[in-house]
């Protein structure tokens, strides 16, 4: 059966939700959410969610997906007993500390990788299969064929979103708002830079970056056919009413199999972006795009929708009665559909005056459960002939035991938990970092590049597979690592892997990837992965795991501040990016292809600004079509290369982006002679002020 996961931003919402029929709810508490905006739980009030779902048959998934710093670990371990003792049915995890914490502490409850781990392929799901995950939910960008790919060749669940808001970038790889205004995405502080207006070249009133609303109502029975385990609805931040009115219509459209024009308008009145869009069908382009023009709400139909949680309870779970009605005794039981059993003694039944009680009378009284979340589905009844209960009696009988059942739903276990493993440090190195070079274009594979030999000259994959010549030959000169595409989905893998044998058996035998999901493809090649920023290593722990997914190197998150970067736990041999354009977004719509209105983003440049005139390069992912969204601003610090130096770094790194060869020799000079910043053009990044 295809779950219906739904939002709950607080626990008005939660009712919403419960009561308009989803199988589970998803939520926050305290500050380890994507969602710090939503009003989210208070730890008391987690436990009194956890038993309104629990006594109504819905489970509870909290959401832990932030990366946590190091000197937030001991409250986030707070947060995981706090939650596992609430009786939480799976977390949510992101960072790979988080969810190896959840592991040691409480083993017993699943955890699910969220679509902020970018899983967009098989090999991202075997591999949270592998870290004992028992769910993913994969990135949005996925069409229906990629997704019963993955269905059908998944060891653990898979879950998809089916409506609400799109992220113009793939969740996980988007530092858009941490850049501009230190309100980081990767820690629930997004401050949705891509709903405002941005133009090409100039400053435009047009919303390149807007998605409109995903929607795929018409396609549940698909899903559920294909092997989908979990529907999510996204919301945490919208009203009560919408939570109602969204959950209501898929809880529709799951049941019945049908979609009519009254769900739609339900759909489009709760919230919509000029109309919905999706993945799904396999389509990008203009017709995605849209923005909230009418935010004025219908009183009335508010009011309609809060009728559906408020006036009423919903019946939700199923029960079965039996009765005995003997000589000096009746006996009622209930049992629900998870086997609890309770029971009560009534008084003596009476003898028949007139009527004797029949099971039909009996049963017409057990089957008002009406303002309960029970429904009855069963009556079985032992009756001795002569004998009568009033339907007093019979009321106030079925009334105490459904409050028995409910208060055993309630309750919550005692579960054992252990106490996590000490963080191991290991230190950095104590010498000066070494320089490593990251190149995207052929023209910045500059003579004196090469003649200065970086410790690792970082080279875009598909430059190396296109030109076995210049592979060889840079081979030759220093060590290469071919840098991955970011993003690689299954039908691409057959390609990415047939251009790292081509660079294999030119001499090269390192792979940079920003994604866990390319770790199996990169090792069944026989080469050695090294990690890149967008593997988001926030902390010591996750740090130390890149040490035993035996990374030969790891590029700390540029979100870090230098004391965190100092202190962190260096299990692998650490760098930092010192210099470039940061890649602040990854998206599957082509930016380039949004302005010219065909796909050109071979040979055609762009850029966004805003309203502030601040410009943000648009450049391709390796080969492919999906456009990476830059800084305009240049992060640097080659002036400051004795503060880089107490860090205990392995390597500091130069990323060439937009520059022209003439550029990149010019900050090779730069950093031999440590040339000054530049404040119009330049940016210290977050280093020093760090994020939210």
């Amino acid at each position: 059966m295809l779950e219906l996961l739904a939002p709950a931003g607080s626990m008005e919402a939660l009712q919403a939700a419960v009561q308009n029929g989803a199988n589970a709810v998803y939520l926050g508490c305290g500050q380890f959410n994507a969602r710090q905006s939503a009003k989210n739980f208070t730890p008391q009030a987690l436990v009194e969610a956890v038993k309104y779902c629990h006594i109504r048959g819905v489970a509870v998934h909290l959401t832990v997906n932030t990366l946590v710093s190091d000197r937030e670990c001991d409250e986030a371990v707070a947060l995981i007993r706090h939650a596992a003792n609430a009786g939480v049915d799976a977390f949510i995890v992101q960072d790979l500390s988080v969810a190896e914490l959840c592991k040691q502490i409480a083993p017993h409850i699943p955890r699910h990788g969220s679509t902020q781990m970018t899983v967009h392929s098989l090999p991202g799901v075997q591999f949270c299969a592998g870290m004992g995950m028992s769910r993913v939910v994969l990135s949005r960008e996925l069409n229906r064929d990629e997704i019963r790919y993955i269905c059908a060749n998944s060891p653990i669940e898979i879950e998809v979103f089916g409506h609400g808001a799109l992220c113009m970038g793939y969740s996980g790889q988007c530092y858009l708002s941490a850049a501009i205004g230190g309100r980081s995405g990767n820690r629930g502080r997004c401050a949705q830079p891509c709903r405002q207006s941005y133009g090409y070249n100039r400053w435009e009133n047009k919303y390149p970056l807007s998605l409109k609303d995903n929607c795929t109502v018409e396609f549940v029975k698909e899903l559920e056919d294909m092997g989908v385990a979990s529907l999510k609805l996204e919301g945490r931040m919208k009203r009560p009413e919408y939570v109602a009115a969204v959950t209501g219509v898929y809880r529709q459209a799951i049941d019945s199999g049908r979609v009519t024009k009254p769900m739609m308008d339900q759909l489009s009145t709760a919230f919509n972006r000029q109309g919905f869009t999706n993945y799904y069908a396999g389509r990008t382009g203009s017709h995605m795009f849209g923005i909230r023009e009418d935010a004025s709400g219908n009183e009335s139909w508010y009011r309609q929708m809060r009728q559906t949680y408020e006036a009423t309870e919903n019946p939700l779970v199923p029960v079965a009665f039996e009765m005995i009605v003997h000589t000096g005794q009746s006996i009622l039981t209930v049992t629900d559909a998870d086997g609890r059993t309770c029971s009560l003694q009534g008084p003596a039944p009476e003898p028949a005056r007139s009527l004797d009680l029949t099971h039909d009378a009996l049963a017409s009284r057990l089957s008002k459960t009406g303002g309960t979340p029970y429904i009855c589905a069963r009556v079985r009844s032992d009756i001795a002939p002569g004998l009568t209960l009033s339907a007093a009696v019979i009321n106030g009988m079925r009334r105490d035991v459904l409050n028995l059942l409910t208060a055993q739903r309630a309750r919550r276990e005692n579960p054992t938990l252990r106490r996590p493993d000490k963080v191991a440090h290991y230190k950095g190195v104590s010498e000066s970092p070494a320089l490593t070079v990251q190149v995207t274009t052929k023209e910045q594979l500059t003579q004196k590049l090469l003649d200065i030999h970086p410790e690792v000259l970082y080279v875009p994959l598909h430059i190396l597979a296109e030109d076995d010549g210049l592979c060889r030959k840079l081979a030759s000169k220093t060590n290469v690592c071919a840098v991955a595409p970011r993003i690689v989905h299954d039908g691409e893998l057959a390609k990415f892997q047939s251009d790292l044998l081509a660079v294999k058996s030119a001499g090269i035998r390192e792979v940079l990837i920003g994604n866990l999901g390319l770790l199996l493809p990169v090792r069944e090649c026989g080469m050695h992965p090294r990690g890149d920023f967008g593997l988001n290593l926030y902390n010591s722990r996750s740090v130390n795991c890149a040490r035993y997914l035996q990374l030969r190197s790891a590029c700390l998150s540029f979100e870090m501040t230098l004391p965190q970067i100092r202190d962190v736990s260096k299990g692998v041999p650490c760098e930092l990016l010192v210099y470039g354009r940061l890649p602040l977004m990854i998206t599957e719509n082509c930016l380039i292809r949004g302005k010219t209105g065909q796909c050109s983003c071979h040979i055609a440049a762009a850029r966004l600004t805003d309203k502030t005139g601040a410009e943000f390069p648009i450049i391709k992912d390796g080969n492919t079509c999906r456009s990476v969204l830059l800084n305009g601003k240049k992060l640097y610090w080659l002036d400051r290369q004795d503060d880089l130096r107490r860090l205990g770094l392995w390597a500091t790194r130069l990323l060439f982006t937009t520059e022209s060869a003439k550029e990149t020799d010019r900050i090779l000079s730069a950093y031999r002679d440590r040339l000054p910043f530049d404040p119009g053009g330049c940016t210290r990044g977050l280093y020093l002020r760090g994020v939210e």
